[in-house]
């Protein structure tokens, strides 16, 4: 399969790194293309070397890379790529991130910090992007970092319908793991006409250097609750505010999040919680270590391809919006 597809006078060329290259397969398979031929491989001091073996003068370039582990090692070779096809004459550049890194570095805590999401936006500008598409960004700011379009995309639609469709809803409880995913939670008790709930933390009065406890606000006693977040790295937030859930008489409880970061021990937290089930999407790799029985991950490729589909026809990537709100 031919890695461009034409419409009229436009020709669209779709590409990908090294990062996830299974989900940039799964989401050319959708669009009708294939995979641009890229050679890429490291010099030995690390430096990355890039090359496209097609031409892409006048196209309208897709070119997708994930932020997964070694995260620093991708976003440059992200950075190189979108050079590459600058210098080849491409028409537009769309850069598709379906994990953004260094979301979670979004403003400044204390004096002397950077604001690095802003920076990363800054180097896909600079580098020639056009436009970002991406999911689920960790705060809803950081799409104002970046100067151009972004198409910011929600996994809530693939993750309610699979969760609503194996879960009795008269039963279900949404729970955010913190005051900060309330919103978020929200949305979930929209779709699912399901009540919320809300594990809260806060210092230990009577210990000292106990950084928190975990109160849950709502009833949750008897009920199946459904823990929902943007991400899971570590696992120990979401392992935590599932025991207290446990501990409040919750009868079983499932996590959901876009996207499985898994990193460090979070392997292992998941193997020994008492959460029945994980479910993730696919923005990310799932580790070859992180397998788990009760990880379950569902596939963004349909909503991605979607929205490519929208920005090449130049439609309306709203009206995916509006259906995923």
């Amino acid at each position: 399969m031919t890695g461009i597809k034409t419409t009229g006078q436009k020709k669209m060329m779709f590409f990908s790194g090294r990062a996830h290259p299974s989900l940039a397969e799964e989401v050319a398979g959708q669009l009708g293309v294939g995979v641009v031929p890229t050679k890429a491989f490291d010099f030995a001091n690390g430096e990355i070397y890039v090359r496209f073996q097609e031409s892409a003068r006048g196209a309208d370039c897709f070119l997708m890379q994930s932020h997964t582990a070694p995260i620093n090692k991708w976003i440059m070779e992200q950075l190189i790529m979108v050079d590459a096809l600058k210098r080849a004459s491409a028409r537009s550049i769309t850069v598709i991130v379906p994990f953004y890194g260094y979301a979670r570095q979004d403003k400044k805590h204390r004096g002397r910090e950077p604001i690095s999401a802003r920076l990363v936006a800054d180097l896909l500008r600079t580098a020639g992007a056009d436009r970002i598409l991406t999911i689920d960004l960790h705060t809803d700011q950081i799409q104002g970092f970046f100067d151009g379009p972004v198409d910011h995309l929600f996994a809530l639609p693939v993750l309610t319908d699979y969760v609503g469709g194996k879960v009795d809803r008269s039963k279900l409880t949404v729970v955010s793991p913190d005051a900060g995913r309330v919103r978020v939670a929200d949305r979930w008790c929209d779709r699912l006409g399901a009540p919320l709930a809300i594990v809260h933390k806060r210092r230990d009065p009577d210990v000292a250097n106990q950084v928190t406890v975990h109160e849950v606000v709502g009833d949750v006693r008897g009920r199946v609750c459904v823990l929902v977040d943007d991400m899971v790295d570590t696992g120990g937030t979401i392992c935590a505010a599932a025991d207290a859930l446990f501990e409040g008489g919750a009868e079983d409880v499932i996590v959901a999040a876009t996207h499985g970061v898994l990193s460090g021990p979070a392997t292992d937290r998941l193997k020994n919680s008492n959460v029945s089930e994980f479910i993730f999407t696919d923005t990310l790799p799932t580790p070859s270590e992180a397998d788990v029985d009760k990880i379950t991950v569902l596939s963004m490729a349909p909503t991605i391809a979607r929205a490519v589909r929208e920005v090449f026809e130049d439609g309306s990537v709203t009206s995916l919006f509006d259906e995923q709100a």
